[in-house]
């Protein structure tokens, strides 16, 4: 038995996923933790993911903070737990992506794993993506190995999505190596709009969306953007899916309503997941959720209703929280570094071979 911590924050910028999983022949998830990201802080990161003055120090001092507050919420989990550091093999930290280029051979995620090594006393196994991008990859999605650790007993044509900021799939067959990849914008586009028209960080139950009603030609429009028309694997980030983009789609319309963007936003994000999923693995009968849209309920019926032929639930209907699934996912990624197992799969990132993942910063 080990005891490992997954850190993980995602596109969305709004906070620290902690997870405590217990690690024997299955990952067992024992305890969470959530710590709020301040808003200076989020505002620093959304920046240096794109170009701008004193990029170095700027990013610097973001990745300090950001280890200093993953402390911080790891002391208040591991206090809450009545556990020492002692207790913790491993951290796997994923940090806090702000480029990802995988055609220009490079991706950069920050998060000072050696200082959070030297706050908490614990080992830390950070920079998980950039083995799999040297190795001529695309470095993302990681998470279907941790998926098919998960689900492959079901012994079905399974689909794992997570809706965060992007959303991915993980294709599950018997027999079959996992594939999966990123089907394009899942929250990020919704949030970044009903921030800037609302204040508002999320449209909480799609509500918002719901009102509206959809524009089809500028779902079209969107739709027809090269990324949804390739096959994976592939992945993608704000580099391509951002408000600017958006924006100049918006440009071409002679009017609109704010809510009639969200709407039209929320059914780009179900029929570019239920589109590729269609392509990529007929006969699908299960498509189970996780991530933040698992709770966004306008999200989860306009699925079920573009796949009427599969169940379509939360991973919580197989008992696991569809909140924690990826901070599970990178402490489980730290016990497959430590242990030399390797953690990629080529047919998903279209690496050259199996790789160990991970950078290891002892305490």
């Amino acid at each position: 038995m080990a005891l490992y911590l997954g850190v993980m924050s995602g596109t969305s910028l709004d906070g620290l996923d902690i997870a405590l999983i217990e690690q024997r022949e299955q990952t067992h998830l024992l305890a969470t933790h959530y710590t709020p990201m301040p808003s200076d802080l989020r505002q620093a990161l959304l920046a240096l993911c794109a170009s701008g003055p004193d990029e170095i120090a700027r990013a610097a001092l973001a990745e300090n903070r950001w280890a200093s507050l993953a402390a911080e919420g790891i002391k208040q989990l591991l206090a809450s737990q009545g556990l020492d550091a002692s207790a913790i093999r491993a951290i796997g930290s994923h940090g806090q992506t702000i480029r990802h280029e995988p055609a220009r051979e490079f991706t950069v995620q920050i998060g000072n794993p050696a200082l959070l090594a030297e706050l908490t006393g614990i080992c830390v196994v950070g920079d998980f993506r950039r083995r799999d991008v040297a190795a001529g990859g695309q470095g993302a999605p990681l998470v279907p190995a941790f998926h098919e650790a998960l689900f492959s007993h079901l012994g079905q044509r399974v689909a794992i999505l997570n809706v965060g900021g992007f959303s991915n799939l993980s294709l599950i067959e018997q027999d079959q190596p996992v594939r999966g990849f990123d089907c394009g914008p899942g929250n990020v586009l919704l949030d970044a709009w009903i921030e800037r028209k609302r204040g508002q960080t999320y449209d909480a139950d799609g509500a918002w969306a719901a009102s509206g009603q959809i524009i089809d030609t500028l779902l079209d429009k969107l739709l027809a953007d090269p990324f949804f028309a390739s096959s994976g694997p592939k992945s993608t980030g704000r580099e391509v899916f951002n408000l600017p983009w958006l924006d100049a789609h918006l440009a071409a319309l002679p009017a609109y309503r704010d809510e009639d963007v969200q709407a039209t936003l929320l059914e780009l994000t179900a029929r570019s997941i239920i589109d590729s999923l269609l392509g990529a693995q007929s006969g699908t009968e299960a498509l189970l959720v996780c991530g933040g849209g698992a709770r966004n309920s306008a999200l989860m019926g306009r699925l079920a209703a573009l796949l009427p032929c599969a169940q379509v639930s939360s991973t919580a209907a197989h008992g696991v929280d569809p909140d924690w699934v990826e901070a599970m996912a990178f402490a489980w990624l730290a016990h497959c570094c430590l242990e030399r197992i390797p953690a990629n799969r080529p047919s998903v990132t279209a690496a050259r071979g199996l790789r160990v993942l991970g950078a290891i910063y002892p305490a």
